[in-house]
């Protein structure tokens, strides 16, 4: 395999640290975890202001589900940021990668993807990304291209650069291997081929969560046995989803899509607590450092944080929408708080009248299940034509209500007999 050339070491010659590279490292360093080594990417910055020539960044994701989430973009954001200083960023897809399953922050095996799994979420991953990367300055790349042809031969030479007691090392196997918990030997090949992309790649820096940390530094460590100049790795905190506990994930339910509509994610927005606001701000929102600064001051004198918290899920909204789209999720808000109800709801007919309101919650797919439903009944969460039903035992008649499942979820349900 061909690689690019080897840029000369960051040791090579000391380049002068300009105001623009401090300005460039205090980028780097907004919200980060971690950024090591933190005098290596200075020097990096450093000959990359004074030669002109842009640095290889590398963002790798394995296309595991279908659609990107706003705990995604956390680290999109900050390759946005390093890619408007004018430097090169790499979308890698992990479609080889894939195939094997990252066991990062795993107690179990993770099942590998199918091929047809693989190539059917790859095809939107790029196009959401670019939402906010700028799809024109944007290389993007897949591992296949240069994993596939390492062959059985590469692979065992590859293997040979690691330590089975440096692997054992990594939290998750060490916690599965105390525990009896099987772990397969493919597992392994996980951190290698990840760090192999960044030899093949010869990048210079490395995004990725605090729990690719293992990953990234294997990348490291493979450059220096490939004789290579080392990339930096940067490290990003998890977002906290809806709830604010566990870090968003589709698979936990507490998550919002980048490509939601822009009602439900101003909704959402405005459903998260107050503490978790300011982290949100932190870690999602543009403006300044500054601007947050003022911001925090001002509903600490007494302004109301809701409005903080419209400020962020506009932001949000314009961002992965339009500006005229946040104007209309916002007073589409404000009409569902005032008890309004929405200008567009599913409409339906369903037969029996009359109907057993728990049947009639589960048939028009407001609620998942019958016993659902009645506990939804017996917290007031339910509303017939905008007045709240406690009755589990009700049966509703023939004619059209507007059934309403807490704040959002509407239907105008026809019942025949």
């Amino acid at each position: 395999m061909s690689h690019p050339p080897t840029p000369p070491s960051a040791d090579a010659a000391d380049f002068p640290v300009t105001d623009r590279v401090r300005a460039a490292m205090a980028t780097s360093l907004r919200n980060c975890e971690e950024l090591l080594p933190e005098a290596d990417w200075l020097k990096k910055l450093a000959r990359a202001e004074a030669t002109g020539a842009p640095l290889r960044i590398k963002l790798g994701l394995d296309p595991t589900a279908p659609d990107l989430h706003l705990g995604h973009t956390v680290v999109l954001n900050k390759m946005r940021a390093l890619q408007d200083l004018g430097h090169q960023v790499i979308f890698l897809v992990g479609d080889f990668t894939s195939m094997i399953g990252d066991p990062s922050g795993r107690n179990t095996t993770r099942p590998p993807l199918t091929r047809e799994q693989i190539e059917a979420n790859a095809q939107t991953y790029y196009a959401q990304a670019s939402v906010v990367l700028d799809p024109d300055r944007t290389e993007i790349r897949y591992n296949s291209e240069w994993s596939d042809p390492l062959g059985a031969r590469g692979m065992i030479q590859l293997a040979s650069r690691y330590t089975v007691a440096r692997m054992m090392e990594r939290n998750d196997f060490h916690a599965r291997f105390q525990a009896g918990t099987p772990i397969s030997v493919h597992e392994f090949l996980y951190p290698l081929m990840q760090g192999y992309d960044s030899v093949a790649l010869k990048s210079d820096l490395e995004l990725g969560g605090t729990d690719q940390k293992f990953n990234l530094l294997m990348g490291r460590h493979l450059q220096q046995e490939y004789g290579q100049e080392p990339q930096c790795i940067l490290t990003m905190p998890l977002l906290e989803g809806l709830d604010g506990v566990e870090k968003m994930s589709k698979s936990k339910g507490n998550y919002i899509g980048i490509t939601e509509d822009a009602n439900s994610m101003f909704a959402k927005t405005l459903s998260i607590s107050d503490a978790l606001m300011w982290r949100w701000f932190d870690l999602l929102s543009f403006r300044s450092e500054a601007e947050l600064a003022q911001l925090r001051a001002e509903v600490a004198a007494g302004r109301n944080p809701k409005e903080a918290k419209v400020l962020l899920a506009r932001e949000l909204v314009t961002r992965f929408h339009s500006a005229a789209a946040a104007d209309a999720a916002e007073a589409d808000f404000a009409h569902r708080a005032r008890g309004g109800v929405p200008d567009e709801i599913p409409e339906l007919t369903l037969g029996g009248a009359p109907l057993a309101i728990g049947a009639l919650l589960k048939q028009s797919g407001l609620a998942p299940s019958t016993s659902e439903a009645m506990r939804l009944v017996e917290q007031g969460g339910v509303r017939l034509d905008g007045a709240v039903i406690s009755d589990k035992a009700l049966k509703v008649a023939a004619g059209t209500v507007v059934v309403q499942v807490g704040k959002r979820k509407f239907a105008r349900v026809t019942v025949s007999a």
